[in-house]
């Protein structure tokens, strides 16, 4: 595909289109019937239960896992295996000390890490590389060592290694996990801003809404097999809950924040450890 067949596509028609979709692994189906959108500029969050599939989303979306039944669309063209136009951001993860790897290496790898070898020095490369880090403001700390750097500071290098591909989707894997608030906000404003500045539609996976709940504009929430679709007002509702968990579900709203309490794995406003499936 060209660039001007992507941003045909772009102009007339969903980034992402999931339709009738079922993920099922045994006799367990993790959600069915999926009908899901997203447009350029578009932020959805991905919120639910552990083991609610929702990495398995992000799998189906990479070409990594097969549906069970529907079908995936990325820019009008069924999905593939190591798409670049797809931007991947993973769980915050602290580099082992003594890592050989700069900051600028981190980010180099989202222009080359698909190819086999080592890149040989450019000044095109570097050029490149160094407007990656300051999009992501981390222009500052551009030669330092990774395992010096703050799991926050890492962050924002996997945002620029992300952008490099130049996407139209991103897909974030609980991209704040184990940060702290400060830099839970400095993220997510981050993303953010890069969708808005580059038209990016994306996927946001997070066990806690209240981050991102300004930026948001629908939420896909899943839980006991099943799902719900919309705008955080109209899904994050005692009674849409308690329907999807069929259970009773309590959402508490204070001071602009959301708690959602008598989920099975304990309140939203504390995310736990990641998504098993």
């Amino acid at each position: 595909m060209t660039a001007l067949d992507s941003d045909n596509l772009l102009a007339g028609q969903p980034v992402l289109r999931l339709a009738d979709a079922s993920l099922a692994f045994g006799s367990r189906t993790l959600w069915s019937n999926l009908d899901l959108r997203v447009t350029a500029g578009e932020f959805i969050a991905v919120i639910g239960a552990n083991g609610s599939g929702k990495t398995s989303l992000l799998k189906v979306i990479l070409g990594q896992q097969e549906l069970s039944s529907g079908t995936v669309e990325f820019l009008g063209a069924p999905v593939s295996r190591g798409n670049r136009r797809i931007g991947y951001i993973p769980q915050q993860k602290l580099a082992d000390d003594g890592t050989p790897l700069r900051a600028r290496d981190l980010v180099g790898l989202g222009l080359t890490g698909h190819r086999f070898g080592f890149p040989w020095p450019s000044r095109r490369r570097r050029e490149q590389v160094d407007s990656l880090l300051d999009s992501v403001g981390a222009t500052a700390y551009g030669d330092v060592a990774i395992s010096h750097l703050s799991g926050g500071e890492q962050q924002r290098l996997r945002v620029g290694q992300a952008l490099a591909g130049d996407p139209a989707l991103l897909l974030c894997d609980e991209p704040l996990l184990s940060l702290d608030l400060n830099y839970q906000r400095a993220v997510s404003e981050l993303i953010d801003n890069q969708r808005r500045e580059r038209d990016l539609g994306v996927l946001f996976v997070t066990h806690d809404i209240n981050p991102v709940l300004g930026m948001v504009d629908r939420m896909l929430y899943l839980a006991g097999g099943r799902f719900r679709i919309g705008t955080p007002d109209e899904v994050l509702r005692s009674s849409v809950l308690s329907e999807l968990y069929g259970s009773p579900v309590d959402v508490i709203r204070s001071q602009g924040r959301v708690i959602v309490v008598g989920t099975p794995d304990g309140p939203h406003e504390h995310p736990d450890a990641g998504d098993a499936l």
